[in-house]
């Protein structure tokens, strides 16, 4: 028997589509960062990006547990001094309904080059309407 390890020309990529409306985000991040990785695939390589596409719908919908929705606080600095802003979990949700998804998501990939590459990958969307219907993605259960 010889490790099979994956490289870019033998990797191919689906679409998948997560509905994350009543879903905890955490949940929902864990498995999408999992998928982007290519995790779930037999041939995972870490050095390479085996993973696959992932559509989120509905983000606005994504919900916390406990009272993380007025205690969980999301950081943004504008680079000039004194710039710093910080906004709750339902702020955010309610301004920028993607950018929870996105940042769970983001912390949950590696912080390199390939996982900047991976991340490219996501495609989240406050509501259920998406343009990626032509790629027929496939439901993720979560």
């Amino acid at each position: 028997m010889k490790t099979k390890f994956a490289n870019l020309e033998s990797v191919s990529r689906t679409w998948h589509l997560v509905d994350a409306s009543d879903l905890v985000l955490g949940r929902v991040a864990s498995k999408v960062a999992s998928v982007l990785r290519g995790k779930h695939k037999t041939a995972f390589s870490p050095h390479v990006d085996a993973g696959d596409f992932v559509v989120v719908v509905n983000a606005g919908k994504v919900k916390v547990s406990g009272d993380k929705e007025t205690k969980k606080i999301y950081y943004r600095h504008s680079g000039f001094i004194g710039g710093g802003t910080a906004i709750t979990f339902e702020q955010q949700i309610e301004r920028f309904p993607t950018r929870a998804i996105e940042a769970a998501v983001r912390g949950m990939l590696p912080k390199t080059r390939l996982g900047r590459k991976m991340f490219k990958k996501l495609k989240v969307y406050a509501d259920g309407n998406h343009p990626h219907a032509a790629q027929n993605p496939t439901t993720l259960s979560i």
